[in-house]
């Protein structure tokens, strides 16, 4: 009788303390103007499936800097200093036979006053077919007309180990 008494008061604590933490997390409001950040990034993609460069112009801060991080033909990992924001905008609007579809899962938003951050798993396709996956990171800043623009945009790009539908 002794021994279920000892076996008994751990499982008790152990139940008491789960019970503690859960409401706890549970509770934890989303980031206030996270949604606000997160509609930029969505219509950045948005811009991108309609082909819509003047959208797509729309979210970038005119100093933005996009960078890649992918395998060289030497299969080694690379940094590469994307084109700029104005050719990438008129490479959505040029008229291509797929729509560019970057699909976006698992959202983390932080934000600081007039600075935020997002990170996001992707997939892009083309049309229906699949292209390469990685990880989005987009820096934003809230400038004083109170847009929220990207000034960065980091990604990696892989085609194995990705989520593919």
């Amino acid at each position: 009788m002794h021994r279920t008494t000892r076996l008994r008061f751990p499982a008790l604590v152990v139940a008491a303390l789960l019970a503690s933490v859960a409401p706890a997390s549970a509770q934890q409001a989303p980031r206030e103007g996270g949604a606000e950040v997160m509609a930029v990034v969505k219509r950045l993609f948005d811009g991108m499936r309609a082909g819509d460069s003047a959208m797509v112009r729309s979210v970038f801060h005119p100093q933005v800097r996009t960078l890649t991080v992918a395998k060289g033909r030497d299969g080694a990992q690379r940094l590469m200093v994307e084109t700029s924001v104005d050719a990438f905008a008129k490479a959505v609007g040029t008229p291509h036979p797929q729509p560019w579809d970057e699909r976006i899962w698992n959202e983390k938003v932080e934000i600081d006053g007039a600075l935020a951050s997002v990170w996001v798993d992707y997939s892009f396709f083309l049309g229906p077919t699949f292209s390469h996956c990685g990880i989005d990171h987009f820096l934003l800043v809230r400038g004083d007309d109170g847009v929220w623009r990207i000034i960065s945009l980091a990604d990696t790009r892989r085609t194995e180990g990705c989520k593919t539908s």
